[in-house]
C-alpha cells in the first residue's frame, strides 16, 4: 500500500475549519543546497508541479503557491499509526520506504468478504480519514509494489502477474535512479526487455540487484515482510458489524476471546504470561492495553479480571468515540503450562489465590512494583529470604521449607526482620547470660523477661577478614511489655574478648 501524498494529507488534516476547496500545496526539501518539491497534493499535480523541481521553478510559475518544509519525524510518526491502524487486517504489516507499507494478507481475506472487497475497504477508510492510498494486492510483495506505484491497482490474479508486469517501467523493480538511467542509454526502459535476456551480461554490467529485484518480483526469489510488531504466538479477535461503546460490552468480549485463546492453548500445553488487548476505534484510533501474569495461566475468567482492573487505574478515560468495531486479544508471551491433577475442592475454591492477588495488583501497579521473599538454604537470619519481583518468584524453585505449626518446637522470629542489625549497649548478669538492661536508640529498656540462647555459628565465608563470630540470640521482654530480639556477637574467651550487642528485630 502506498501513501503517495503522505506529506501533504497530513498537513491539510490539521487544518481547521477544512477548506471548501484544495489549494495548491508543495513540501520542499533540501537538496544538494538547492531547495526541491518533495511532495505535492492533487491540486499542485493537477498543475504540472512534480517531485524533484526546484521551488525557484514552482514559484516562477505559481508565485502564490503553499509552501511547507518537510518533517521526517512527523510523517514516520503519522505512518506507524496507520501501519497500527492496518493491524485490523492483518498482524503481519512492515514498513516500506517512507510513504507506504507491506501487508501479508494470506488467510485474512475472506473475513472482509474477499480480497477486492478488502482492498476497497482500506482504501474507502483511509480516504475517509483524509489520506490518499493506493493498494494492490499481488503473489509477490515486488509485484504488488510495482503495480501500486507503476500501474493499475487492485488486484493481480497469480496467472496474471507476468502479463501485467512486462509494460512497467523499470523503476518499477525498485532500482535506484541510477541504474534505471544507465538501463535507459542502452535501450532498456521495461521490464519486457530485460525478462527473458541472459543473466549474466545484465549482472555484469548493472549489478546483481537487478536480477535479485526481477526474481523478487515473480516470485522466483522469497521475500518475507519483517513486520513492525512481533506477531504474538495466539490471537483472536471479534469483528462488530455495528461498533460497541460500553466496557461491559468490551470485557465481556475480552472474556470469550480468552476462552477461545484458553484452548488453543490447552492443545499445545501453553499459558499466557502476557496479554495486550487492542480496540480499533471507528475513526482509526487504536487503543493497546497489556498485562503480565505472575505465573502460566488460561483461565478465561481470571484473565478477564485483570483487565477489569487495567481499566480502572488508566490515567485517561478509555474514550470509545463513536465506538470500536474490532476487539483483538493476543498472547504475546506464553509458557509451557501443564495439566494440573484435580482435587477434590468445593466449587469455587481455588490454590492459586495468592498467585491472583499478584495478577491484579500488578494490572494495577505493574508487576515489577509487587515482591515475594523467598526462602533460601541458609540459617543465617538476615539471608534466610530474599526480596525478588513477584513474577521471577513464581518460577523459581523453592527449597523444601515446611511452614511452622503452631504446636512447633522451633524458634520463634520476629514479626519485623530489620535489614541490618542495629548496635546496641547491653548489660548482663552474667557473660554468657542474657542482658539485664539494654540501650537502643537512646532509649533505655529494664529487662523483665528472657528466653535464650539460640545459637547459631556463622559460615567461615559471610567475615571478610576470615573469622566465623558465633551469635547467641536472646527473645526479651521489658517492663512495659514490649519485645525484642537480640544478640551476642562472639564468645567470651573462645573468640573475642568483649561481645558486641545487637538488636535484629521486633516481635508484635
Amino acid at each position: 500500500m502506498w501513501l503517495e501524498r503522505l506529506s501533504t494529507d497530513r498537513i491539510e488534516r490539521q487544518l481547521s475549519p477544512a477548506p471548501a476547496e484544495q489549494s495548491p500545496r508543495i513540501v520542499v526539501r533540501e537538496i544538494k543546497s538547492a531547495l526541491r518539491i518533495a511532495a505535492v497534493n492533487e491540486a499542485a499535480s493537477k498543475r504540472g508541479l512534480n517531485t524533484g523541481l526546484a521551488l525557484a521553478d514552482a514559484r516562477a510559475m505559481y508565485p502564490d503557491i503553499k509552501v511547507e518544509h518537510t518533517d521526517d519525524h512527523a510523517d514516520l510518526r503519522l505512518l506507524e499509526a496507520i501501519v497500527d491502524w492496518t493491524n485490523r487486517y492483518t498482524p503481519l504489516v512492515g514498513l516500506d520506504a517512507r510513504d507506504g507499507m507491506m501487508l501479508d494478507v494470506t488467510g485474512c481475506a475472506h473475513l472482509f468478504g474477499g480480497e477486492d472487497a478488502m482492498v476497497r475497504d482500506i482504501v474507502r477508510r483511509l480516504r475517509a480519514q483524509g489520506f490518499i492510498a493506493r493498494a494492490t494486492i499481488a503473489s509477490t510483495p515486488g509485484a504488488a509494489w510495482a503495480v501500486t506505484h507503476y500501474g493499475k491497482p487492485g488486484v493481480v490474479e497469480d496467472a496474471a502477474t507476468r502479463a501485467t508486469l512486462l509494460p512497467l517501467p523499470l523503476a518499477a523493480l525498485r532500482l535506484d535512479g541510477d541504474t534505471v538511467d544507465a538501463l535507459a542509454r542502452v535501450g532498456l526502459k521495461r521490464i519486457a526487455d530485460i525478462v527473458d535476456r541472459p543473466r549474466s551480461p545484465l549482472a555484469a554490467r548493472f549489478g546483481a540487484i537487478l536480477l535479485q529485484r526481477l526474481d523478487q518480483a515473480f516470485g522466483r526469489l522469497n521475500e518475507p515482510i519483517t513486520p513492525r510488531l512481533p506477531v504474538p504466538p495466539y490471537m483472536a479477535e471479534r469483528i462488530f458489524p455495528e461498533p460497541i461503546v460500553l466496557e461491559s460490552d468490551i470485557l465481556l468480549t475480552i472474556e470469550q476471546l480468552a476462552a477461545e485463546l484458553a484452548h488453543r492453548m490447552e492443545e499445545r500445553g501453553d499459558g499466557a504470561r502476557a496479554l495486550q488487548v487492542t480496540l480499533f476505534r471507528v475513526d482509526g484510533a487504536v487503543k493497546r492495553l497489556s498485562v503480565a501474569t505472575s505465573r502460566p495461566m488460561r483461565d478465561a475468567r481470571v484473565l478477564c479480571r485483570l483487565f477489569k482492573e487495567k481499566f480502572s487505574v488508566l490515567t485517561d478515560e478509555l474514550d470509545p468515540g463513536f465506538g470500536f468495531d474490532v476487539v483483538r486479544l493476543a498472547v504475546t508471551n506464553a509458557d509451557s503450562l501443564a495439566a494440573d491433577q484435580q482435587h477434590f475442592i468445593a466449587p469455587g475454591e481455588s490454590s492459586d489465590d495468592v498467585a491472583d492477588l499478584i495478577d491484579r495488583l500488578g494490572a494495577r501497579f505493574g508487576l515489577r512494583r509487587i515482591i515475594r521473599y523467598v526462602p533460601q538454604e541458609t540459617h543465617i537470619p538476615e539471608y534466610a529470604v530474599a526480596a525478588v519481583p513477584a513474577r521471577e518468584a513464581q518460577d523459581m524453585k523453592w527449597p523444601a521449607v515446611e511452614p511452622p505449626q503452631q504446636d512447633s518446637i522451633g524458634p520463634t522470629r520476629p514479626l519485623r526482620l530489620f535489614e541490618r542489625p542495629e548496635a546496641i549497649e547491653a548489660v548482663a548478669e552474667v557473660p554468657d547470660g542474657p542482658p539485664a538492661r539494654f540501650s537502643w536508640r537512646r532509649m533505655q529498656h529494664q529487662v523483665a523477661r528472657a528466653d535464650g540462647p539460640e545459637r547459631i555459628a556463622m559460615e567461615w565465608w559471610r567475615d571478610a577478614e576470615g573469622r566465623a563470630l558465633t551469635r547467641d540470640y536472646f527473645r526479651v521482654e521489658d517492663q512495659t511489655g514490649r519485645r525484642f530480639w537480640l544478640y551476642r556477637e562472639g564468645l567470651y574467651g573462645r573468640e573475642v574478648e568483649r561481645a558486641r550487642w545487637y538488636l535484629h528485630g521486633l516481635f508484635a
